[in-house]
């Protein structure tokens, strides 16, 4: 069955979420916070160390923001097995705390044709649940493989939401981060919520094409948020502002990643990109903005 033009512009009911300080702390550890030195970043990790008080990586605002089951849902049915993230952006717009209550209202903002398969782009805005402030807003590309060819015509590259975003500058980078992935980081990660066998279950990433599970995007993007967070915010979540990333190529669990950073020239943003050990870069046309 094909998928649903219809539901471009589908908004969604708002679904009530929440989490609390156990929630973050496990998406902290998720993507990587601690190791391999677990004294590092204990305002992440922990919630009763004295010299550090508890706060909240940015990036766990995507986790809290993922598109809404109404919207996705209505864009008709497809195989699972063959969806994956395509890219994903997120604007902060106050300080996440350790506990919360929020709003979510996801829009499906479009279906666009892609020959070997289908872009859906969301857009899910999150307000507190008691005061209305808005806290993020998400935006996210899922591609689904097979499900193209509905338009007769599409491209094949430069797209998803901030297709437009450019390529690096054609210098050396001002900063390099790398971090490792554990062997089993995606077992790590699925407990955040997103239990898409395609990470845990070898028969199930089979029929995806892969040879193995591979790791979650979001993770990927989690490492890579840490880097930013750290290299150009001095480890302070109130001045992070906004990051956006498309995912090129899927991560295994146990890569090696490294985030190469370049500043912009009036210093409030940047672009970068992340690859893996041999050079494969994983994500790319990646904007960050400071607050």
């Amino acid at each position: 069955m094909p998928l649903d033009l219809d539901a471009i512009g589908t908004v969604a009911d708002p679904e009530q979420r929440s989490w609390d300080p156990d929630d973050a702390l496990l998406y902290s550890l998720g993507v990587g916070a601690g190791y391999p030195d677990p004294t590092e970043e204990l305002e992440f990790t922990t919630e009763n160390t004295s010299s550090a008080p508890q706060q909240v990586l940015p990036t766990f605002g995507v986790v809290m923001g993922m598109p809404g089951i109404g919207a996705f849902g209505s864009i008709g049915s497809f195989n699972p097995a063959m969806l994956v993230h395509a890219d994903q952006g997120i604007e902060i717009h106050s300080p996440i705390q350790p506990s919360g209550t929020i709003r979510a209202t996801t829009t499906v903002v479009d279906i666009a044709d892609k020959r070997s398969g289908a872009l859906v782009s969301t857009r899910t805005v999150a307000e507190d649940a008691e005061s209305g402030e808005a806290l993020f807003t998400t935006t996210a590309g899922m591609f689904i493989r097979g499900e193209g060819g509905f338009s007769g015509g599409g491209s094949e590259s430069g797209s998803g939401a901030g297709s437009g975003q450019p390529n690096v500058p054609e210098r050396d980078p001002d900063h390099e981060v790398t971090y490792d992935t554990l062997p089993h980081q995606a077992l790590i990660y699925r407990l955040c919520g997103d239990r898409n066998p395609l990470h845990s279950d070898p028969q199930f990433a089979a029929l995806g094409g892969f040879d193995r599970p591979i790791l979650h995007g979001l993770c990927t993007y989690g490492f890579t948020g840490r880097a930013l967070l750290h290299t150009l915010c001095d480890g302070d979540p109130r001045r992070f502002g906004s990051m956006y990333g498309r995912f090129s190529r899927p991560v295994m669990p146990g890569d090696r990643l490294t985030v190469q950073i370049w500043i912009d020239a009036d210093g409030r943003g940047a672009s970068f990109r992340t690859s893996t050990s041999d050079g494969s870069v994983v994500v790319d046309r990646g904007r960050f903005g400071t607050t």
